[in-house]
């Protein structure tokens, strides 16, 4: 009986959120915009203020996997409602693409503790591998997106003496340096197409062309959709995999590395090994997402990767919470949702969002949904 009604309650709390979800993006209007974002943050303080929120949390956790299906149901019925709307499409895609982006980025900051400033650059490098490759190779996409991984992480390599060798915000330094020094070098770089870019071919797979609508029993869908369903694929596939990391012995030295070296090394932990492997596979991480996203617009130029989006990575991960697999995932929907939503105002909606979140750092400095701390139980560690 126990599990049946946190069935139901776990249900019921999925649909209201992508209810909202739902009307939020469809709404158009600067009032209805407004209200709904209103109404979201007054739900949120009135949740967390009658400790309603920490039990929502328990139930989440205790019927973990239930929550993580109704989750992708709940988000293919989301692709559903708007299968004709390119835009709302596009910034679904874009949601699921920089959650896999960001979710590198927590191996390497919320796990071992590296920063990195240079995100978008790792990003951008996944981007052009694939359109270097699309162009000029018969390389299936499949394999591109791979190999766009490979190479921001091979290329994240030449990073890791001088990222290994500094702590702190000489650290911080060395990765902005290289994220500008990146974009100097796209630009000026005539075979990758300075300024301009590059153009990708269009995504095939399996004989399905991505950049033609989609017809299914005689209805036309937006093309986006097809996008869509491989983005949360790849959503998927990297929860289950920075999950599986974070809740293993790997997660566990990381943790140790980032909370206290010396006392890791004491225990013969190796911080060099161990920031190595954190860097290398949040790098290989944020450059399959790259790949990805190139193919999704069809067309990259250096503006798409500057410093400013790596901060916006980096804002996402805070905003959600430093660790937080699910806290990254609810931050990138607010970051990518509320300022095109708020374009109607034009340059006020900065304003806005930026009062937001400075509102949320203030009152909620942990994030959205913070980490919890680990924990042991019968049979494994969480």
């Amino acid at each position: 009986m126990r599990s049946s009604k946190d069935f139901f309650c776990c249900a019921g709390l999925a649909f209201a959120l992508f209810a909202y979800l739902a009307l939020l993006l469809g709404a158009e209007e600067e009032w209805s915009i407004a209200a709904y974002v209103l109404l979201g943050v007054v739900v949120v303080v009135a949740l967390v203020a009658l400790d309603v929120f920490s039990t929502i949390e328990r139930l989440v956790q205790s019927n973990e996997r239930t929550c993580q299906a109704l989750m992708v149901l709940g988000t293919l019925g989301i692709i559903a409602v708007f299968r004709t709307d390119h835009y709302t499409l596009f910034l679904l895609g874009t949601i699921f693409i920089y959650s896999v982006a960001v979710l590198g980025i927590n191996v390497q900051l919320g796990y071992a503790g590296v920063i990195n400033f240079s995100g978008a650059s790792f990003f951008g490098i996944g981007g052009y591998t694939a359109a270097v490759f699309l162009q000029h190779t018969p390389t299936p996409p499949l394999v591109t997106l791979v190999l766009g991984g490979i190479f921001s992480a091979v290329v994240g390599s030449v990073l890791l003496f001088p990222v290994l060798r500094t702590s702190g915000h000489y650290s911080a330094l060395v990765t902005m340096a290289f994220a500008l020094l990146l974009k100097v070098f796209l630009e000026v770089s005539e075979w990758l197409g300075g300024p301009q870019g590059l153009a990708l071919p269009p995504f095939k797979f399996l004989g399905i062309n991505f950049a033609e609508d989609l017809v299914l029993f005689g209805n036309e869908y937006s093309f986006y959709v097809k996008y869509d369903l491989v983005c949360l694929l790849l959503l998927v596939m990297t929860f289950m995999f920075v999950q599986r990391i974070e809740r293993s012995w790997l997660g566990l030295a990381m943790d140790a590395v980032r909370i206290d070296e010396t006392a890791a090394a004491c225990f013969g932990i190796s911080i060099k090994r161990w920031k190595i492997t954190a860097f290398t596979i949040g790098n290989f991480v944020i450059g399959v997402a790259g790949a990805l996203y190139s193919m999704m617009l069809s067309y990259i130029n250096p503006s798409n990767f500057t410093f400013s989006d790596s901060l916006l990575f980096l804002s996402i991960l805070l905003l959600g919470g430093i660790g937080s697999i699910w806290g990254v995932i609810a931050a990138t929907a607010f970051m990518v949702v509320i300022p095109e939503k708020f374009q109607v105002i034009q340059e006020y909606r900065y304003l806005i969002y930026s009062a937001m979140v400075l509102a949320m750092i203030v009152f909620r400095p942990s994030g959205l949904l913070p980490r919890k701390p680990r924990t042991y139980i019968a049979g494994g560690l969480l």
